[in-house]
């Protein structure tokens, strides 16, 4: 691996866990009370990912089939999601957001925007944009088609 690669490969190990632990803590302190985490990542998922399948949701949140079974029926008993028969094959469940799960998401999306707004305010606009183009090529080396490409 070229030296640049590897540093960046340690850059992203440092920074994405970083990022992240910052936005849970500030999620878990903004969040709807009526809502976990999980939920709330599932919510999330079905809603980027209309018509996804249970083990989809589960694969995403890192639970087991079952327990993931057991969080997205409660959001459905909340009226927070939809779930049908996929026409092609009865045996598979398609998820779907409803308007109020879309409204949570919104809000608390609307709240994070603004919390990262704030945390990146220093930023010149040279260093947001170039910001933004690393993150761009960071979501296409990990987009699901980069899957199938051989790890070393």
């Amino acid at each position: 691996m070229p030296e640049t690669s590897q540093t960046t490969a340690d850059g992203v190990l440092e920074a994405i866990p970083r990022v992240m632990r910052v936005l849970r803590k500030e999620f878990r302190s903004q969040r709807d009370p009526n809502l976990t985490l999980p939920e709330f990542r599932a919510l999330a998922f079905i809603n980027r990912n209309p018509g996804c399948s249970l083990n989809e949701v589960a694969e995403h949140i890192g639970l087991e089939p079952p327990s993931t079974s057991k969080q997205v029926e409660g959001l459905v008993q909340r009226g927070l999601v939809a779930r049908e028969a996929d026409s092609s094959d009865r045996r598979r469940v398609q998820l779907s957001i409803l308007p109020e799960g879309r409204q949570r998401i919104d809000v608390a999306y609307a709240h994070t925007r603004r919390f990262i707004t704030a945390r990146l305010a220093h930023l010149s606009e040279q260093q947001q944009e170039q910001l933004l183009e690393s993150l761009h090529a960071l979501r296409e080396a990990f987009a699901p088609e980069q899957k199938d490409r051989k790890t070393p």
